[in-house]
């Protein structure tokens, strides 16, 4: 099996956001720096959804979903 080589594109970006960028960079390569960043940036989107419906939701909500999640893994069966 070859391996495939990948492709580049090119983004235009202003000089001194590039300057940060490559400061934040380090020795890694764009694709993965680039990558973390939006992996990153998910994540704390990910999060800041769930702190924000974790907080709505009182200790009786959530004792109530707990109990009704339990006795749908109980009386769950494939057909």
């Amino acid at each position: 099996m070859t391996k495939m080589t990948p492709e580049y594109s090119t983004i235009s970006i202003p000089k001194d956001v590039k300057k940060r960028l490559e400061k934040a960079k380090g020795k890694k390569e764009w694709g993965e720096f680039i990558t973390e960043l939006y992996n990153e940036a998910q994540y704390q989107k990910s999060k800041k959804a769930f702190d924000e419906l974790a907080s709505l939701l009182t200790d009786d909500d959530l004792k109530a979903m707990k109990r009704s999640s339990k006795e749908f893994r109980e009386n769950f069966a494939f057909r």
